[in-house]
């Protein structure tokens, strides 16, 4: 929650900086970074590192070695790696991205961890929630950071959304409606929406073509979650509407750079049913995202990659071991919901 240490602050300033976990010039914090995938999400990921003052790609590692070299040239990378044992053993890596495809995240994360390698894990971060689990449990041990690379949660306009809700501004959050192809990015929402600590009291499926879940937090609070085909045209925006007025993530809300807030009178309802049409006030915010490098093909908004690098390395500095945009805890719950969601839709399918 926010305090008085947190006042006069911009409401958009990063958690780790609004809570005094860190310091902003940490970005300059060095880190050698290893890379397991050579493939776009770690392209991307090393075009945005490069921006990052502190950061220098030193490896990278993929099971064919040729292309490893292949990226290793592009990037003016020292060593190359078709074994991912070797480089996370390396003595010049600092900290592993794990860039490789779902099915191995757990295997590749607990190789650097054994390593006592930090790791940053694309998300999801696993298969299922005992997987991850098990992931924390192993970073826990040999005191190294594990790191769900959620990016969502770095953007600007959601470390504005998270001070609004904490601060009580849309009221007690009521329902939260996102949708994306991939699911991970509309769950993540749900415990930014209603805190990590809160316990879905049901979850319901529907859908083939076009999945979507119902997860109930208790008789007042719901999140609606679609995952529509990647083929189909479909809104990608986030909604968090509470008891004094609503939060739009606006399109892509993945990756958002642009929010609105909707905000009632203490003793005003929100509700144009309720205030013969006149509409609330509405406030929009944008966030450009950076442009100090470029990047090839980019997914959208992909360039807010680096305000994710960044956390990692105020926070490594600092001596945390998560990020606390999105720590275990929020990770867990998601992981929690994914894994009940994909349990039922499997249980629909059969």
């Amino acid at each position: 929650m926010t305090d008085a240490s947190d006042r006069g602050l911009p409401p958009s300033l990063p958690l780790d900086l609004r809570r005094g976990l860190t310091d902003a010039g940490d970005t300059a914090f060095p880190l050698r970074w290893g890379i397991l995938g050579a493939g776009s999400i770690s392209t991307q990921w090393v075009e945005a590192l490069a921006a990052c003052p502190g950061a220098t790609v030193t490896a990278v590692a993929a099971r064919d070695r040729a292309r490893a070299e292949q990226f290793a040239a592009r990037f003016g990378i020292a060593a190359a790696y078709g074994d991912y044992a070797a480089m996370v053993a390396s003595p010049e890596v600092d900290i592993v991205y794990v860039g490789t495809v779902n099915s191995v995240h757990k295997e590749h994360t607990l190789l650097a961890v054994a390593a006592g390698k930090h790791v940053l894990c694309e998300k999801p971060l696993a298969e299922s929630a005992a997987d991850a689990r098990a992931m924390y449990a192993a970073a826990e041990a040999q005191g190294v950071m594990l790191q769900d690379a959620v990016w969502t949660r770095f953007f600007p306009a959601v470390e504005h959304a998270r001070t609004l809700i904490e601060d009580g501004a849309i009221g007690q959050v009521s329902l939260l409606q996102s949708d994306f192809f991939d699911p991970i990015y509309a769950v993540q929402a749900a415990p930014l929406a209603f805190g990590a600590e809160a316990r879905p009291t049901a979850i319901g499926v529907a859908g083939r073509n076009v999945r979507g879940a119902v997860v109930e937090y208790g008789p007042d609070r719901c999140a609606m979650l679609t995952f529509p085909a990647r083929v189909s045209e479909f809104p990608e925006v986030t909604e968090i509407a509470g008891s004094r007025g609503r939060i739009t993530l606006h399109r892509p809300a993945h990756s958002p750079t642009r929010m609105s807030v909707w905000q009632a009178a203490e003793d005003q309802i929100p509700s144009l049913y309720a205030t013969a049409n006149a509409p609330l006030p509405v406030q929009a915010f944008e966030y450009p995202l950076p442009g100090t490098f470029a990047m090839q093909r980019p997914h959208p908004n992909q360039h807010g990659f680096l305000y994710q690098a960044e956390a990692v390395h105020r926070c490594l500095a600092a001596g945390l071991r998560e990020c606390p945009q999105y720590g275990k805890q929020e990770s867990l719950h998601a992981m929690d919901l994914l894994t009940s969601i994909a349990s039922l839709f499997r249980e629909q399918d059969d």
